[in-house]
Order: C-alpha cells, then structure tokens, then sequence
C-alpha cells in the first residue's frame, strides 16, 4: 500500500532511539524528509546519518524538551530546514512513574508541555500544508498506562491528558485539514530500553510482565511505528482525534 508519504516532511521530537527513531526510519523509508531531536548530541548524529543514508533529506538537533524556548526554536528552524511540517510527532517522554513533585514536573514540561509547544511551533506550517496539500498530521505517543491505575501515578496522569489534548485539537482543526490522532503502546522492549534494562536487571520481573500478555511477548518499535506512520499518512485523512492501542491485547478494558 502506497501511503501516500513522499516528499512530505515530518518532525520527531525524542527521535534518535526507541519508539521515535523506529518512526523516524519509517517515514523516510517511506520518502519522507524527516527533523528529529534528542538530548543527546551524539545520538542525534548517528540518527540523522542513517536517515540521510536512506536518501532523503534529514536534520537533527539536540534539545531539552523540557526547555520551551529551545523546543520551539527547533520546530521553527526544522521547518524552515525541510521547507515545511506536514507531519509532526510528540513522542519525548520523561519515563517517570513516581508522584513526588518532581515526577509530576518533570511528566508535566516533557510529555505535557513539550507536545503543546511543539504544536504551537508547528502550527504555521501544519496550517500551510492542510490548505495546500489538504492534510497535516499531529501524532502524540501516549501509553495503555492513561487507562490502568493500580497505584496513583504520574506517568498514567500525564498520559491520560495527552489523549484529552488531542482530542480538542482534532476538533479544533479538523477544518484546516489538520489531523491530532494518539498511540498508546503497551509494553515495548528494545535493549536500552524501559524493558530492556528491566530483562538485564529484574529478569523474573521481565518473565511476569510477558506473562501478562496474551500475545506472550512485548511489542517491537517497529510494530509501534507502523502504527504511527500509518495515522500520519493521507491514507489515514479522515480519522482525527482517536486512541490507538498497540498493546498487543495486555489491556481490559473497551475502548471505545
């Protein structure tokens, strides 16, 4: 199935590994020209080499997302690199779980605002493309963790208000053609990862955890991209403001 993506430009925020970089690979391997940034510098590098090597244009940037200014002067200067933003991706994460105040501000600069500010960086350029292309596309990782609370989290709080977010501004924009769609992954593993470090360090944990699933393994990012890259694409052009699990079933409930 042809996508539909050549010669569009997209931007991944925490695009250098994990999730994002599996994103990041998929859309230029499906022609897109694609800014991604990261903490680290040298990450970034690496990153940005392979994705020119799959020949399209690529531009990468180290930045704090939890930095608004910094966040927002990359957006602008991505689209001025690759001549536009017609997809853009919020998928940085602090990965913390714990309700101190720290935890809570630390989900609340990244994973909250780090999605509201690069959207309002991009908006310029995701209203150009939607009037002249006839579809932009703002995809938001989330996580199945905004629907299952067992304990209080700040991890679970902040996702959760990521898919209300999207929600709004799929209403808000649907009229210039711009889409705001969610993916909440399940357990993922990757070495370097949440869970592969989880494997390294707490094996029988690890064993537990793929237990759980009904598939009896974790997602790949790559399953998790391909989820992703398929609601960026005109081919996804009349679906906004949805949830997608990609969990591999490990969740109960309806959604719906």
């Amino acid at each position: 199935m042809d996508l539909g993506l050549k010669g569009k430009a997209a931007v991944v925020t925490g695009g250098s590994r994990g999730i994002g970089r599996a994103i990041a690979d998929l859309l230029a391997d499906e022609g897109c020209d694609v800014a991604i940034c990261a903490r680290n510098a040298d990450q970034v590098a690496e990153a940005v080499a392979a994705l020119q090597a799959k020949g399209v244009r690529a531009w990468g940037q180290s930045v704090d997302i939890a930095d608004g200014p910094a966040l927002k002067a990359f957006v602008t200067q991505a689209g001025n690199e690759l001549g536009g933003i017609d997809i853009l991706v919020s998928n940085a994460s602090a990965l913390v779980q714990g309700v101190g105040e720290d935890e809570w501000k630390a989900m609340f600069d990244i994973d909250i605002m780090g999605a509201v500010r690069s959207f309002e960086a991009a908006k310029p350029f995701l209203e150009k493309a939607g009037e002249t292309k006839g579809d932009a596309a703002f995809i938001i990782t989330s996580s199945v963790s905004a629907a299952e609370a067992t304990a209080a989290s700040s991890y679970g709080a902040m996702k959760a208000a990521q898919i209300h977010y999207a929600k709004g501004l799929a209403r808000e924009n649907a009229a210039k053609h711009i889409r705001a769609n969610v993916i909440s992954p399940g357990t993922v593993f990757f070495e370097g990862g949440v869970w592969g470090n989880v494997k390294a360090g707490m094996p029988q944990f690890f064993d537990q955890m793929i237990k759980r699933n009904p598939t009896g393994r974790m997602a790949t990012p790559e399953e998790v991209a391909a989820a992703a890259v398929f609601l960026a694409s005109p081919r996804s052009a009349f679906t906004t403001g949805i949830n997608m699990l990609v969990d591999g079933a490990i969740s109960s409930r309806v959604n719906y």
